[in-house]
């Protein structure tokens, strides 16, 4: 497979990226702030950061975390914000002070928060006050040592900065009342670091950079062991295969998954300040009239999102009339892209919408399309700089073109392995360093992949395969289908049949038109037997359908 793949390349992209050029990640930061000090970094809410802004802030932080909280070379801090200004400060600030980074979802419930606290064994945390209730219900039972605690507003500076805080807390009630004696306010954490000093921390490609938490989905939430070179790595994958669009220095992305995903902190938050661009944070992307009204201020080159996304933006007002004369990449990942979507996605904006593929233990990327890609091709795209996949059947054999397998993947930026988790490590990653995805695929004869679902979603019907994909993907492309999710449920005849939760676009939609519409695109016994009706369906924090709470009810 592999001189397949190598003979499909894109013009201009090595086959081959150093995942050892440099140290730490730490290292590319400060490379970026040579380069391009007076360029902006960072902007939310209208506020901007150049990077020499950034490298003070930054350096303020990790002084305080430092020399006021004692916190060491592998100490862990969480961080549990929605996308902010206070979050890349945090995050650099924290790698500065020789820290490991654990992300948390802010809208945890106080279990969740508890188990991934504990697991990652935390010594410190900054979260938004807005959910600092929820640690307070279990501060007790974690081992946190230190509470940092910031106002949405707080990196705003001035009057902006107190009316926001005032209107989020006053106005809007978003913030549930909370005690946390001896939290300390963010912006008071950068006060006292600006007085102190900070001493160099000897980072290495070794160390471990983030716990990144899977989403559970299948279980108990596991930590992801995220070494400096395995985000390094990928952030140089993702910037040679793009090397051909990206012009260091100019770029605009548009952050709207939130940083604490792995997606966005890789594929926004790393490569785009290695390459000198600007990140846009947009805090609050499930409000997509004000997601509009904010992109309409950007001239923007590039934009990354998940399906779902991307299809709230199409059918929002306002969305089309846009400026996309600068857009020149379009990334969708975390879940399928539908057909529908996409090609509505380059009807709209004329430019395509590329999928890429990839999961939290690989850093995240693993697949992408090529840059000069013209329009959408139904797949996940090629193995990435410096990447093997291999298709295998459950018994771990290789199989040959067009063949349905599990995923496989090896590569540097595939993780360490589970935070203290060894039995669960050795179930996905082997001693040659192939890691087991979960995900079943085929590989065409140019090397390109296709993801055909994830092996726990796949529904047995009378003995035959029925993979949800297709479904959504054939119910998506009915023009009054909103949104959509397809499942199995029991069956005394079949075993299994496909039942599936739609959200209208058009109220007129019956059960009989879509029965009908997938009667015309789909064979037998792969059309739904169930129709349920739904006002919106459940989705993770990034906005991916999840058909596991779906099949669970």
């Amino acid at each position: 497979m592999e001189k397949i793949w190598l003979d499909s390349y894109p013009d201009g992209v090595d086959h081959e990226i150093n995942p050892d050029a440099y140290n730490s990640l730490i290292e590319v930061f400060e490379e970026s702030v040579s380069q391009y000090p007076e360029r902006p970094a960072f902007c939310n809410m209208g506020k901007v950061l150049t990077y020499a802004e950034m490298d003070k802030k930054t350096r303020d932080f990790a002084a305080y975390l430092q020399s006021e909280l004692n916190l060491k070379h592998g100490d862990r801090i969480a961080l549990m914000m929605p996308n902010l200004l206070q979050y890349p400060i945090a995050i650099f600030g924290a790698m500065k002070a020789g820290l490991t980074i654990i992300n948390v979802n802010p809208l945890y419930t106080s279990r969740e928060l508890k188990h991934q606290l504990n697991d990652s064994q935390a010594d410190a945390i900054v979260i938004v006050e807005n959910f600092a209730h929820t640690l307070q219900q279990i501060i007790k039972e974690t081992s946190l040592k230190h509470i940092i605690v910031t106002q949405l507003g707080d990196a705003l500076g001035g009057v902006k900065s107190y009316l926001v805080n005032f209107v989020v807390k006053y106005i809007k009630k978003l913030v549930p009342a909370f005690e946390l004696p001896g939290a300390t306010p963010f912006k008071q954490a950068l006060k006292v670091g600006e007085k102190c000093s900070l001493e160099k921390v000897e980072l290495t490609s070794s160390d471990i950079a983030f716990l990144q938490y899977t989403g559970g989905t299948t279980g108990v939430a596991k930590g992801a062991v995220l070494t400096h070179r395995n985000i390094m790595a990928n952030l140089m994958q993702a910037d040679c295969w793009f090397s051909s669009l990206l012009s260091d220095g100019q770029e605009l992305v548009i952050t709207a998954l939130p940083l604490y995903h792995i997606f966005s902190l890789t594929a926004n938050c790393m490569l785009f300040c290695k390459v000198g661009g600007l990140n846009v944070l947009i805090t609050n992307p499930r409000d997509m009239k004000g997601f509009v009204k904010e992109l309409s201020k950007h001239q923007f080159t590039v934009i990354t999102g998940v399906n779902t996304l991307f299809n709230g933006l199409l059918n929002t007002p306002g969305f089309a009339d846009l400026d996309f004369s600068r857009l020149h990449l379009t990334l969708g990942g975390g879940m399928a892209v539908q057909e529908s979507v996409a090609r509505k996605w380059h009807e709209v904006t004329g430019h395509p919408l590329s999928e890429a593929y990839g999961l939290t233990e690989t850093s995240p990327a693993v697949c992408m399309n090529p840059a000069d890609l013209k329009e959408y091709n139904g797949t996940i795209g090629l193995p990435i700089c410096s990447t093997e996949v291999s298709i295998r059947n459950d018994e771990g054999k290789e199989l040959g073109i067009n063949e349905a397998g599990e995923l496989w993947v090896r590569g540097p930026q595939v993780m360490r392995g589970y935070l203290d988790r060894p039995e669960e490590t050795a179930k996905v990653l082997n001693e040659d360093g192939w890691f087991a995805t979960g995900d079943v695929a085929v590989m065409n004869e140019k090397g390109f992949c296709k993801i055909v679902d994830r092996k726990k979603d796949m529904i047995l019907v009378s003995g035959f395969n029925v993979y949800p994909n297709e479904i959504e993907d054939v119910v998506a492309a009915n023009e009054k289908v909103l949104e959509v999710a397809a499942v199995g449920i029991p069956s005394e005849s079949s075993g299994e049949v496909v039942k599936i939760f739609v959200v209208k676009k058009d109220p007129t939609l019956t059960e009989e038109e879509l029965i009908q519409h997938c009667r015309d695109n789909l064979t037998g016994y792969k059309i739904p037997k169930a129709v349920e009706f739904r006002d919106d369906l459940p989705k993770s924090n990034v906005g991916k359908i999840l058909r596991r709470e779906l099949r669970d009810e």
